[in-house]
């Protein structure tokens, strides 16, 4: 008998640890969907931003601006251009990694935009 109650406070306090860590994962897990959910919008927000200074730049100052030396600005939009490029490819880079790894966020890509970024840097040449 007293066996049997050693056991069964070992496997009641064992219970009691698994379902203490279940429940940190699962908090740990809504917390990092949160975060997910924060970063696609800012991610959004900022390409429709990205988009809004791309089409002012190729459309030129508006009628109550004075044109701008398009010679700077050219190389200026270069410069950021290539600034970019190069965090794109970072970024897909450290996606790859993490899809290597077989990460959590390698295993089903909410949104297909990811596996699309990497299909269209695979075609580039």
């Amino acid at each position: 008998p007293q066996q049997l109650a050693e056991r069964y406070a070992d496997l009641a306090a064992s219970h009691s640890e698994a379902l203490r860590q279940r429940e940190e994962r699962e908090w740990h897990n809504a917390r990092l969907r949160q975060e997910n959910a924060r970063l696609r919008l800012e991610n959004r927000r900022l390409r429709r931003e990205n988009r809004c200074l791309f089409r002012q730049a190729l459309l030129g100052p508006g009628p109550d601006k004075p044109p701008a030396d398009s010679g700077e600005e050219a190389e200026a939009l270069r410069a950021q251009l290539g600034r970019l490029q190069e965090k794109h490819r970072r970024a897909l880079r450290q996606l790859r990694r993490c899809r290597a790894a077989g990460g959590p966020e390698a295993s089903g890509a909410e949104d297909g935009e990811l596996d699309e970024l990497l299909l269209e840097d695979d075609e580039q040449p």
